[in-house]
């Protein structure tokens, strides 16, 4: 028998810290003349819950008395919880630590009384620093299923578990399940070992635990956070054996991925693994949209090679692990027929009114919303069946297979730092197994959701080792090449430097890949209950010097496009869309002064990208008309460059987030801007993230001017919205609408622009786009130069030589690499880039010798007639409206 709830203001919250077995944190709030030293302060727990702290004795449940420590909090404490810095500390008796392990275990209360015996607070306490500090221990554990002489045993830990049982469905599901107790260990985990014969089988656990939200002890049936298969759906784990000769493709086993000398020469292309083929024609029907669809011959893949041919050397696939949004039954998906949506009109709302019907069940999601972090994703199964079990296993890794065999690398996605839900959700699943553990709480012990979801508290020892856990299972049982981490930020730099310790030690000879190899990226945004390293040192821009782990670089982003991602009229221009040398004339500019001043920013901004975003890399600043380190260019009030090496910063102009590059342009140029001027600038602006020292992304199909209908956030969007063709007949624009949800406020402004045919290009100017980007990718494939993939290289051989000078032209950015001395490329001496965004001829004049210089090979034997037109002199350099023009010095 349980006790009832007990109505109490506060009781609900959990306001106090339990931070080590013999020490609590509590807040500063005394009541009105009263010293923390003057007040009893009382712990109490009972196993049958129903604590009320305004009962008097006796009690029907235990209690012991805290001691107020006047030392406060111990400095080796609040290095782990500087949040807490400033909390009253209070001590635990040692006969209460003697019983730690069961009152984990219980309903946990802190009470606060006055002299005279009245309550003046009351609340529970949350547990993951001691749970760290008692348990400690089991971040060496292995947990999940594991195999030894064809037995499983299955672990997970569960320290505030009272009990743990495991449910076997060792056939169909149908009927009862068999019940079996599991061991608790000493480290908080709880295993049981199996039968050969469980091969197979589907399994949850029962795990009877004390739930504070409910302030009643509950039974939780739960899926297995370390299920490495699932069922459709995700309603039960599978028992599979990862090393099963059976669930290795034979193309999976051979085919390698290309090597990187340097971590610089990635070049990476994102893709979402569902649109890569759910359009394309030349997929058979029942291979569209899933893991099988780069093992075949398709013009998909054809694509990729080309790319891949011409320099491209990664793929970068939006989250493929088990999510919580998509369904998974090809039978219960539901999107509207393409031939239904076509008959609308190009600026109608009703596109994307029909495809919100569909919600969930469109098989439409971009992913961000973990379930299961070690399985792979079921709605991206071929076929019913294989998504049932190991199927979607041997798929996943045929797909890696396949990349590789076109010489490509594969990095994964991986959302660490939210879940899809918390509490008693039913896609819950660590927080029903060790309630308030997991996720990051607040200072009265509410669920943070700043990321969108509930937050994951990697900082705490068992959520860092899911982390790492999971990220050396996809290198060494799916081969995968590299992790980009969302919201990285919201992790701590320890968190990735762990990963990384992890993934280093994996060796070809005992694990079959080389961890070292594995390159390691994310988003370093700073924002949230974590911002300014209020909890830990955070994996942000310009805190992982030193580390290789690179962080994308929002700096060359908005100077190329214009404004921000958050800008509420996004006509704002950059220095690829025509500001001040092609206003758009929508009034979001401002004057010519402000554009004037604007663009020289962004010049700089660019230059200092082009040259890998070095925090100290030194140049002639066009904006503050003097020499300056990257540090010292102010970026949105932080430092502009923050990288130590050139290899921290990934430069970029366009991702799956945001409105494509072809759609940024639609937005910020002239709407009188013709369509062959859209399409340079479209290689423009995809030649000044790639022909700079950093690794590069491009987003998939930006080479095809791909189009979301100017859709600026197509998580939910379906295939419609989404769309990528690669056999270039339609590059997506004017398909209607985009989403209300994402999209409204600025209907106004997009619905004139989707129902103007001008800005629709043809097949022809697609192929234009896509050949002009496949010389981009084979000048930076060239040389060396354009990948130096060091500091000290970069500030000897890189600079701008027009910059910061009278002769300076606006819209015009040039830059030098010298190899005249301690030669890197054995071809040519120097290089010459020059990118000319305005909508003439320029003649730059140039403080320098060019003598000697000529058009690259590329270029002068490519596929745009264009380029060929420019010409260098002795110091000057003339280059065609619209155009990247490379020239070489042969040695």
């Amino acid at each position: 028998m349980f006790r009832p709830v007990v109505d109490l203001p506060g009781l609900s919250e959990a306001p106090g810290h339990w931070l080590a077995p013999d020490l609590i944190a509590w807040p500063v709030a005394m009541p009105p003349g009263q010293s923390p030293a003057a007040l009893d302060w009382r712990l109490h727990w009972s196993d049958e819950a129903g604590i009320d702290p305004r009962a008097s004795e006796p009690l029907p449940w235990r209690s012991c008395f805290l001691r107020f420590d006047p030392a406060g909090l111990p400095a080796e404490v609040t290095r782990g919880f500087p949040h807490l810095r400033q909390y009253l500390a209070l001590r635990v008796p040692d006969a209460a630590v003697a019983e730690l392990d069961e009152i984990l275990r219980c309903q946990i209360v802190l009470s606060v009384h006055d002299g005279a015996g009245r309550l003046h607070a009351a609340g529970h306490l949350q547990l993951p620093g001691v749970l760290d500090r008692r348990f400690a221990a089991a971040a060496s554990a292995v947990l999940g299923p594991t195999w030894a002489d064809g037995r499983p045993t299955l672990r997970v830990w569960a320290p505030t578990a009272r009990r743990v049982s495991l449910l076997l469905w060792p056939g169909a599901l149908q009927g009862a399940p068999q019940r079996l107790a599991m061991s608790p260990e000493t480290d908080g985990t709880w295993a049981i070992l199996g039968e050969s014969a469980w091969l197979g089988a589907k399994y949850r656990f029962e795990v009877e635990v004390y739930v504070p939200e409910h302030q009643r002890v509950v039974a939780n049936q739960v899926t297995d956070p370390y299920s490495q298969a699932l069922t459709v759906n995700s309603t039960h784990s599978v028992l599979v054996d990862l090393d099963a000769a059976e669930l290795a493709p034979e193309q999976w086993l051979s085919a390698r991925a290309p090597h990187l000398e340097q971590r610089v020469d990635q070049v990476i292309y994102e893709l979402h693994l569902r649109d890569f083929s759910i359009s394309d024609d030349s997929v058979p029907p029942k291979l569209r949209g899933s893991y099988l669809a780069p093992t075949v011959d398709s013009a998909g893949m054809a694509h990729l090679r080309r790319l891949a041919d011409a320099g491209l050397n990664t793929i970068q696939l939006l989250p493929i692990f088990d999510n919580a949004t998509v369904e998974e039954h090809p039978e219960r998906q539901q999107r509207p027929a393409k031939a239904a949506l076509r008959q609308f009109a190009p600026d109608s709302p009703e596109q994307q009114r029909r495809i919100a019907e569909a919600g969930g069940r469109s098989g439409f999601g971009w992913g961000y919303d973990p379930w299961h972090f070690f399985a792979p994703e079921g709605s991206f199964s071929s076929t019913l069946d294989s998504a049932e079990g190991a199927g979607r296993v041997w798929e996943c890794r045929s797909m890696i297979g396949g990349f590789h065999a076109a010489g490509l690398r594969v990095v994964v996605d991986q959302v660490f730092n939210h879940t899809a839900s918390a509490g008693q959700d039913r896609s819950s699943v660590l927080d029903r197994i060790v309630p308030g553990y997991y996720h990051r709480l607040d200072a009265t012990g509410v669920v943070e959701t700043s990321t969108c979801c509930p937050n994951v508290a990697t900082e705490h020892l068992m959520a860092q080792k899911l982390m790492v856990d999971a990220c050396v299972l996809w290198a060494r049982h799916y081969r995968v090449d590299g992790f980009r981490f969302d919201l990285m930020g919201h992790h701590s730099r320890d968190n990735l430097l762990a990963v990384r310790a992890a993934l280093d030690a994996l060796t070809p000879a005992s694990d079959g890949i080389d961890g070292t190899a594995i390159t390691l990226h994310g988003e370093g945004w700073d924002f949230g209950e974590v911002a300014g390293n209020a909890r830990f040192v955070q994996a942000t821009q310009g805190q992982l010097g030193g580390t290789g782990i690179a962080t994308f670089s929002d700096r060359l982003r908005n100077a190329v496009r214009g404004g921000s991602v958050w800008d509420l009229d996004p006509r704002v221009q950059g220095f690829g869309s025509g500001l001040l040398t092609a206003d758009n004339a929508s009034g979001a500019n401002g004057d010519h002064g402000a554009q004037a001043g604007r663009l020289a920013y962004y010049t700089d901004l660019i230059q200092l990208g082009l040259a890998g975003n070095l925090r100290a890399f030194r140049f002639g600043s066009n904006s503050r008309h003097t020499e300056l380190a990257g540090a010292q260019l102010s970026f949105e009030e932080r430092p502009a460059g923050y990288a130590d090496q050139p290899d921290e910063a990934i430069n970029y102009v366009d991702a799956h987030d945001n409105e494509t590059l072809f759609d940024a342009l639609t937005l910020k140029l002239h709407p009188a801007t013709p369509m062959a001027a859209r399409v340079r600038l479209n290689t423009l602006c995809l030649a000044l993230a790639t022909l700079g020292q950093s690794p590069v992304l491009w987003h998939a199909g930006t080479d095809l001017l791909r189009s979301k209908s100017l859709d600026r956030n197509s998580y939910n969007s379906g295939d419609w919205f989404n769309f990528l063709d690669f056999s270039m007949r339609d590059n997506g624009f004017a398909a209607g609408l985009p989403p209300e949800r994402e999209n409204a406020a600025s209907w106004d402004v997009l619905a004139p622009l989707l129902a103007n045919p001008r800005l629709k290009p043809r097949p022809a100017d697609i192929a234009t786009a896509h050949a002009a980007a496949l010389d981009v990718l084979r000048l930076r494939n060239s040389s060396r130069l354009f990948r130096l993939g060091s500091a000290a290289q970069i500030q000897a051989k890189v600079s701008f030589p027009a910059a910061n000078s009278w002769h300076q032209i606006p819209g015009v950015i040039v830059m030098l690499i010298d190899d005249s001395t301690e030669p890197v490329d054995p071809r040519w001496s120097g290089i010459v880039t020059v990118f000319n965004a305005t909508g003439w001829t320029i003649h730059q004049t140039l403080d320098r010798d060019l003598t000697g210089f000529v058009l690259h090979p590329v270029q002068a034997g490519g596929t745009d007639p264009v380029v060929t037109s420019s010409r260098i002199g002795a110091d000057w350099v003339r280059v065609p409206a619209r155009t990247a023009a490379v020239l070489v010095r042969p040695r």
